[in-house]
């Protein structure tokens, strides 16, 4: 049973609750830790991510409520850092490295905002090619632990979020880039994020990453941690049942989980 979830979305970013009523929906599903994810502030998108101000508040808030409910459920205060972000991460328990945006010129496409948005970009940026986009996204993937410094690698395939709805299929040349991006993480021994995000919010059938890309981590050695990517605690537990199916079904015997001593391997 995964008992704890490590990526949570507040109010304070583009989540619905607040830390308290995510803590109260851990300790009612039985979770013996918690971990919040505050997306980072960026300078050029600010509509989804926490203020500089509400960052302060935000860490303020989740060490009070380390304190308060230490007797009920382990918290932790961590960041979900995007690759183009430049804000201090040195005050976090932990940190997800993840890539929402592809920057073309002085532009930055979002990877994730709609299937629409999709559409477009892949139409007016990559001649209509879903697999030059998804190189593109890639390449910059494989940089993510190296640029962020994170603890965790944030669901590796977002590129792919609205594939099933604009019909894109994963190609051998999708497949390539994906590979090659896994190639290069793992030698950072991070684990990798199972995340269920997406099936929650009705954009994917299945979890982060690909039934492919999972077998790519496995057979190159690295290791998988579970999250649902919760923007709205009755989804904080979502499909954690599956995710492990499918890690044991690739051939995972254990997943991480974070404590205070650092990662420690829960058997499945």
């Amino acid at each position: 049973m995964i008992n704890w979830n490590f990526h949570t979305h507040s109010s304070y970013c583009d989540g619905k609750d607040t830390l308290r009523e995510l803590a109260d929906r851990a300790v009612e599903l039985g979770f013996n830790s918690l971990g919040f994810s505050g997306h980072v502030f960026t300078d050029f998108d600010r509509d989804y991510c926490m203020s500089q101000g509400d960052t302060e508040r935000y860490i303020a808030e989740a060490n009070a409520l380390k304190a308060e409910y230490s007797d009920r459920c382990r918290l932790f205060c961590g960041i979900e850092y995007d690759i183009f972000s430049s804000a201090d991460r040195t005050c976090f328990d932990y940190v997800i490295g993840s890539v929402h945006y592809i920057k073309i010129g002085g532009r930055y496409l979002p990877v994730d905002m709609s299937p629409s948005v999709t559409s477009n970009i892949v139409k007016h940026h990559f001649g209509g090619s879903f697999d030059s986009y998804a190189k593109a996204y890639f390449e910059l993937e494989a940089e993510v632990a190296e640029r962020t410094g994170c603890d965790i690698i944030g669901h590796i395939d977002l590129v792919s979020k609205y594939s099933e709805a604009l019909h894109f299929g994963e190609s051998d040349a999708f497949l390539c880039a994906a590979e090659d991006a896994v190639k290069s993480l793992v030698k950072y021994k991070k684990p990798f994020e199972i995340n269920t995000g997406a099936i929650a919010r009705g954009a994917r059938s299945v979890p982060y990453p690909s039934l492919d890309i999972l077998k790519m981590i496995y057979s190159n050695g690295g290791s998988v941690t579970v999250s649902s990517d919760c923007h709205d605690k009755q989804y904080l537990d979502f499909g954690f049942d599956e995710a492990v199916l499918l890690a044991k079904r690739v051939g995972f015997k254990t997943v991480k989980k974070i404590t205070e001593n650092g990662f420690r391997d829960i058997e499945i």
